[in-house]
């Protein structure tokens, strides 16, 4: 299970226009609901986030989110981001209870060069790039292994073919094409363009010599 830590700020004044002074300050507006507990609203460090995220798969990390001192166990359900510019403009976390399953989106990892590949020219065409599941909090898997190194040409990895850990419920439809070997595209060589025609030259006008009697009639 991958995890991570974090610090938020609770915060009691809602709406837009607070909202809006909490982006301006630096910070991003954020809440954290669950089973059982009201919605608490929160702000967080835009810039500490922002690092946060580029170093986690955040739809499949556990944030320990400490907010006031009290440390909670979430979920990032929802990040929203201004429709322009890259900045993050709301964050939704989901507290976790132990025993009750949660459902996640988890990244596929590749594993080796399919025969197809390796010994036929083919290619590896990735259609899915993780899959659904519903599992309980504790055993959420980083990744999912796909081992694809007896594909051939014309052959794919689909969801039923998944090997998972006992407890993990798969919410993909088994017949889901996860990767599949393509053959090689054929290289089709241009043909050469056709010169133009050269024109044959005209024919030299023929000059001959006048007749006598021609040449006297001209006079």
């Amino acid at each position: 299970m991958a995890n991570a830590q974090f610090s938020a700020t609770p915060r009691t004044a809602v709406g837009t226009g607070n909202a809006r002074k909490i982006r301006q300050s630096g910070n991003v507006p954020a809440v954290i609901y669950g089973h059982g507990r009201d919605p608490q609203h929160l702000a967080l460090n835009a810039r500490d986030f922002d690092k946060l995220l580029s170093r986690i798969a955040y739809a499949s990390t556990v944030i320990e989110l400490d907010v006031g001192g009290k440390r909670a166990l979430t979920l990032i359900r929802e990040i929203q981001r201004h429709p322009f510019k890259k900045e993050i403009i709301h964050v939704d976390f989901q507290e976790l209870v132990a025993g009750e399953k949660v459902t996640v989106s988890v990244p596929f990892v590749f594993i080796g060069i399919p025969d197809g590949v390796r010994n036929s020219g083919g290619i590896l065409d990735q259609v899915m790039h993780e899959v659904s599941i519903r599992v309980d909090p504790a055993a959420i898997p980083n990744h999912v292994d796909v081992d694809v190194t007896e594909l051939t040409i014309g052959h794919g990895f689909h969801v039923g073919d998944l090997k998972l850990p006992e407890g993990i419920e798969v919410l993909d439809d088994d017949d889901a094409t996860i990767c599949v070997v393509t053959a090689p595209k054929a290289v089709v060589e241009e043909a050469p363009a056709v010169e133009a025609a050269v024109e044959a030259p005209a024919e030299p006008e023929l000059i001959r010599k006048p007749k006598p009697e021609e040449a006297e009639g001209e006079k």
